[in-house]
């Protein structure tokens, strides 16, 4: 491992995609994970591919992310679990229609095909919706995986390239290397820490802040659902600095299960399921699809997602350490992300030019 040129910690889809990225240039990549690759949040996530448009740069990254998907799928979706479903926002009254409206704009100028939906056709596209509603914006380019399948794709990728994986714990980041549980220390050019909320347990000055989520699965309900649903009061609730919440979103898996969501919860790093939360976050979904309640849910489980104060990830190198490189507080977007950011860090370690800028991902853009 001491021939590593870089050294990235963490084998989620994130530090897999990294790890991808920087082998396809040439450089000699080690990683560093101390699970199994593809756990953590990539495990428990819900894999949905979804340009979000909160703000520019939001936008610029999941668009350009999005389109790398499509190019890794390609014509082999059952490799990934893929599914091109699109996304829903579905509307509950007239203000959200609005919202609806202004998205389908922002959108359509970045060249994204969306449709607006009425009522009628809302119903007529996902008949499990409770009557009342006052439309919705249809997506089409929006998509989902199953993350775990792709980290293991990208990490076989990089290791035919000659990278090489050690299970171990990452208990400190020195300057150009790293010292792991065992007291040994490895030294790079390069060190890329892509570890998620875990990030700030190795560097606590990081401003990274851990929300934990609630998702749950159904068994196997075939054409419940066709479309992955997000109600549009979701995005109130996504970059929340505080306060719990909970927001309706379904999706259809290609196993034919519903994935149940969403929470987010502050101040706790407890990984326990929470009955009074997750009571709360399903009983919400039934006031958008009643039916589901007729439903027999599986499993349920718990992630964190590492959130920072604005909402985007931190993409380049941080002055805490000599050559350390920071991909990571991608918040709910981490899947979507992963791969923009690869190609993103990549590009800034060799010194390319980039697809879009990267200067809005910069994390010294805090006080780091």
């Amino acid at each position: 491992m001491n021939n590593a040129e870089v050294i990235v910690i963490g084998a989620g889809i994130v530090g897999a995609a990294c790890a991808d990225a920087l082998s396809e240039r040439g450089l000699r990549v080690a990683v560093i994970e101390q699970d199994i690759a593809g756990g953590g949040a990539t495990a428990a996530g819900m894999g949905h591919l979804v340009v979000m448009d909160d703000n520019a740069a939001e936008l610029a990254l999941s668009a350009y992310s999005v389109a790398l998907w499509k190019d890794l799928v390609g014509d082999r979706p059952q490799r990934h679990e893929y599914s091109g479903c699109g996304t829903i926002w579905v509307a509950a009254d007239e203000e959200e229609m609005d919202a609806a409206l202004q998205k389908a704009q922002t959108l359509s100028g970045h060249g994204l095909l969306c449709e607006v939906l009425t009522p009628a056709a809302l119903y007529a596209r996902e008949p499990q919706l409770r009557a009342g509603l006052a439309g919705g914006l249809l997506v089409r380019g929006d998509g989902l995986v199953y993350p775990p399948k792709t980290t293991r794709i990208l990490l076989d990728r990089a290791m035919r390239r000659g990278t090489i994986t050690k299970r171990a714990t990452v208990t400190a980041i020195e300057d150009h290397g790293v010292v792991l549980s065992d007291g040994t220390r490895h030294q790079a050019q390069h060190i890329v820490l892509a570890a998620g909320a875990r990030s700030s347990t190795l560097l606590p000055e990081l401003p990274i802040q851990p929300k934990k989520g609630h998702l749950a699965i159904t068994d196997r309900y075939p054409g419940f659902v066709k479309h992955q649903l997000v109600e549009l009061g979701y995005i109130k609730s996504a970059h929340a600095a505080s306060g719990d919440s909970v927001a309706f979103n379904l999706q259809p898996r290609p196993t034919g299960q519903i994935l149940i969501g969403s929470s987010r919860q502050f101040d706790t790093t407890d990984p326990a399921v929470e009955p009074a939360m997750l009571q709360r976050m399903l009983r919400h979904a039934t006031t958008f699809t009643p039916r589901l309640e007729e439903l027999n849910v599986l499993r349920t489980w718990t992630g964190f997602r590492a959130a920072t104060p604005d909402g985007l990830p931190l993409i380049g190198p941080c002055s805490a350490r000599r050559g350390l490189w920071l991909a990571t507080g991608h918040e709910g977007l981490g899947i979507t992300t992963s791969l923009a950011t690869a190609q993103l860090l990549a590009g800034q370690i060799q010194n390319e030019r980039t697809r879009i800028p990267f200067a809005p991902y910069l994390p010294g853009r805090f006080h780091v």
